[in-house]
């Protein structure tokens, strides 16, 4: 009896009624796989129905291959399998950009680092491949927290407080830049996140660095010095760590006592200030006082030399008129005694007011030198010499007049 034949009592080969639920029928299910390709390729389901009316051989011998499987059905399993092969090949394919790497491993092994442009790998589960952004800059904050709606800065008191050479606790807050330069690396050696890797290695480097210096240094003068000694322990550090990672960029963000002696570390600092502000006008006035001391020293040195070579020359002068006035002397005593002292005469009278009366014509005129005018005189010719002005003109003003007693005289302003 065949295997797709009713037995006898109205069963099946298995002992069963037709009543009760048997195996399903491998004719049936693949006339239904038939049927379903054939709505994809577009052939008609008539042909592949005509045998279904019973469970009998109602369809044509021809029709039917070895074991009772169409032909057609088996052409559609191949279809089905070569289509499910290349959706599982073409699954390999994956597209690298230029900023990109990707990583292919084999059974979770790895195997190669690509480049950008596009590539194609053992479809799953056979290789993967992760592609990893090696130009973008990332940047990690360590100390504070920057919240990604707008610019509020939240604090984080156990990554910032850190302590210094001089027993000081200190607020330190640091931004880190960097980018990831062998993909490869990164995924094999480092079990965390990027992010969390270099965080907690800026924050032992800073604390390293920090506590060898005070916390003066650290607040004041040596922002950019810590900065980049911070840059190179943390790539000797991730060097070690074998992570792929490379720093770009490491900025003290803000360095400041704790918030409970804030106010007396303000006040200390705005003393230093002051002293630093005393200094710098301090040094300003001994710039301007001592080049005006050191000018005003060299003028009057300058004018004692040239004082000094006036008396000098004064005095040979007047050394070389007594020697020639004495050898004249020798020559002729009276007439130079008669010159001396009308010079003398001369100078003395020429400087004071004289009223000359003349008496008669044969008499001696009578010179009067008021004392009291004299006096007055030589200070005016005094303050005349201050002001850079001598009188030395002689106004005479002779006119014969007689006066009540019938003498003449003359009035001379000077001789």
């Amino acid at each position: 009896m065949a295997w797709n034949q009713q037995g006898p009592g109205n069963n099946d080969p298995w002992g069963q009624g037709n009543g009760q639920k048997g195996p399903p029928d491998l004719d049936e299910v693949l006339r239904d796989l038939q049927r379903k390709l054939g709505g994809i390729f577009g052939k008609g389901s008539s042909r592949s129905g005509s045998g279904s009316g019973g469970g009998g051989g109602g369809g044509a011998p021809g029709r039917r291959s070895r074991g009772g499987i169409p032909s057609v059905g088996r052409t559609g399993g191949l279809l089905i399998l070569i289509l499910i092969a290349i959706f599982w090949l073409a699954s390999g394919f994956y597209v690298v950009d230029q900023s990109e790497q990707g990583v292919e491993l084999r059974f979770g092994e790895f195997q190669e680092v690509k480049p950008a442009g596009l590539r194609w790998h053992m479809p799953y589960p056979i290789e993967s491949v992760e592609v990893v952004n090696i130009e973008q800059i990332r940047t990690v904050e360590v100390g504070y927290r920057t919240r990604q709606a707008g610019s509020q800065i939240t604090l984080v008191p156990r990554e910032a407080l850190m302590l210094t050479a001089d027993e000081n606790i200190i607020d330190i807050q640091f931004a880190v830049q960097y980018n990831i330069n062998d993909p490869s690396k990164l995924l094999f050696n480092v079990s965390e996140v990027p992010d969390q890797v270099v965080r907690q290695a800026t924050e032992s480097a800073v604390r390293e660095i920090v506590g060898r210096n005070t916390m003066d240094f650290a607040i004041t003068g040596g922002r950019a010095e810590i900065a980049q000694e911070t840059r190179d322990v943390l790539q000797r550090m991730l060097n070690l760590y074998e992570s792929g990672i490379t720093v770009r960029a490491v900025e003290m963000q803000n360095a400041q006592p704790p918030a409970e002696v804030k106010d007396a570390f303000d006040d200390a600092v705005r003393a230093r200030e002051d002293e630093e502000r005393l200094k710098n006008e301090a040094e300003a006035y001994a710039n301007d006082v001592i080049p005006k001391a050191r000018g005003a020293a060299a003028r009057i040195l300058q004018e004692s030399e040239a004082y000094k070579e006036s008396v000098i020359a004064t005095s040979e002068g007047e050394a070389s008129r007594f020697l020639q006035v004495l050898e004249e002397y020798n020559r002729a005593p009276g007439v130079t005694r008669d010159r001396l002292y009308i010079e003398a005469m001369e100078h003395v009278l020429s400087r004071s007011t004289k009223l000359v009366i003349d008496q008669s014509s044969d008499g001696n005129n009578v010179m009067y030198l008021p004392l009291d005018q004299l006096i007055k005189r030589q200070q005016d010719v005094a303050g005349s010499y201050r002001d850079g002005s001598e009188d030395t003109g002689v106004v005479t003003q002779g006119s014969s007049s007689s006066g009540s007693d019938g003498r003449n005289f003359n009035r001379t302003g000077r001789d």
